[in-house]
């Protein structure tokens, strides 16, 4: 059942650089241009216990217009015809989104925003009524906290980019400096253009009608290093906390999967790998458009359902280490129009193909505007029908993993929890 979460938006604006910006048309990158880029990843940032004299509403949004001086892209608007993308700056009615809301409700009679299944959260939102690249709602609950409700649209900014400006918006709310630590670089002329530049008629990819239930899975932080430990002691080498969260997460699904089915099938796993300092040359620091490459591994499912962890996060690494290399070979082919049968960029959207991603050192979790960092960030599920886990942080004071998944159909669901906790619950 819903929780009963009462909110009423108080009011709705569009927030302008706090100065005279240019009035530019700029050109975004081939991997801004992605298709599939063409979407608004929502979150939802808790904070707690601001103090009830403050307003954190009225702090952020005077903090936002000074980041936008130098942010000001961000401030504009896509034009969706044009290939590769480009960005209207033109400051005519432009600006972001910023809505201020007020609930009645406490933070913890809510647990934090910990299970979003029982809470109406498209209340700390924005209404989706809006062509701005950044919406924000900064809902005051009765407790002294708030959540910072986000849409960002994909096409201008990576997670790491994202990270960037809110990290910038908190800096300035906090009065630690006139200007961002770091200075934002729009330098999306990386990536080499098609010699060719015909926007390319893609259709849309055909969506399965299933339906993949959410389970969230909380991984402490002793049980995350006891399974590093085995691996340095098993192979001699040394892992992530994602490469064995990732592992232990593909093969559970593999085996909730495909236990009773053909053993043949072909399953993958993709997660996507920063490629900021493997591009010739490395990008600026200060770079916060998307870098990405999709990293793709193919198995078949029974090798993946009986191979030992161990066996699983070698073949992440062994992934990991060939990202560079084809990554140049895919900027080569890109630019010569080789080779769109097989593009990294568009892995088949079915039920056999996982995604996983990062969120742990994005930077989100760090953002300070002032009352202390998020006590918990949310990921809003972006599919119903896109098998995908995301890795994240136990909500504060809890230390640990957490892994956000929307991975299973019901019938799956039982054993699939059942695989992954044997991992990582006992």
């Amino acid at each position: 059942m819903d929780c009963k979460l009462s909110v009423i938006r108080c009011s709705r604006s569009l927030v302008q650089p706090c100065e005279q910006t240019p009035c530019a048309t700029l050109h975004l990158s081939p991997i801004d241009s992605l298709p599939a880029l063409r979407c608004n990843a929502r979150t939802l940032h808790v904070f707690k216990d601001a103090p009830h004299e403050a307003a954190p509403a009225a702090v952020i949004r005077q903090a936002l217009s000074r980041a936008l001086a130098p942010y000001y892209p961000l401030a504009g608007r896509l034009d969706q015809q044009a290939y590769p993308l480009q960005l209207d700056c033109s400051n005519q009615g432009q600006g972001v989104l910023f809505v201020e809301a007020s609930s009645s409700n406490t933070l913890a009679s809510l647990n934090y925003l910990d299970d979003l299944t029982s809470i109406p959260y498209d209340l700390l939102l924005p209404e989706l009524e809006s062509e701005a690249l950044v919406q924000m709602q900064v809902t005051q609950f009765a407790c002294g906290g708030f959540v910072m409700g986000l849409i960002f649209c994909h096409s201008i900014c990576d997670g790491l980019g994202a990270a960037q400006f809110l990290n910038a918006v908190g800096e300035l709310a906090r009065g630690v400096d006139p200007a961002p630590t770091i200075t934002p670089k729009w330098h999306r002329d990386f990536f080499p253009k098609p010699l060719n530049a015909i926007n390319p008629q893609i259709p849309p990819p055909v969506m399965p009608d299933y339906s993949l239930q959410h389970s969230n899975i909380d991984i402490p932080i002793d049980r995350i290093n006891r399974l590093k430990k085995q691996f340095q002691e098993s192979t001699g080498g040394s892992c992530s906390a994602f490469e064995i969260v990732a592992a232990c997460f593909w093969r559970s699904r593999t085996r909730a999967v495909y236990e009773k089915s053909n053993n043949s099938e072909e399953v993958k796993l993709v997660f996507f790998a920063n490629c900021r300092e493997l591009v010739e040359p490395p990008l600026p620091k200060g770079f916060y458009g998307n870098c990405f490459f999709p990293v793709t591994i193919s198995r078949c499912c029974r090798g993946i359902g009986e191979a030992s962890i161990n066996e699983v996060v070698k073949l992440i690494q062994e992934a990991k280490s060939r990202v560079g290399r084809e990554m140049g070979e895919y900027m080569r082919r890109r630019q010569m129009e080789e080779g769109r049968d097989s593009d990294p960029f568009a892995p088949p959207l079915n039920y056999s193909t996982l995604f996983i991603s990062e969120w742990g050192r994005l930077g989100f979790n760090q953002v300070d505007y002032g009352w202390g960092p998020p006590v918990h960030v949310v990921p809003i599920q972006g599919s119903a029908v896109i098998p995908v886990g995301i890795v994240g942080f136990l909500p504060l004071p809890r230390k640990g993993i957490r892994l956000m998944t929307w991975c299973v159909q019901e019938p799956h669901r039982p054993s699939f929890l059942h695989h992954i906790s044997q991992l990582f619950l006992l």
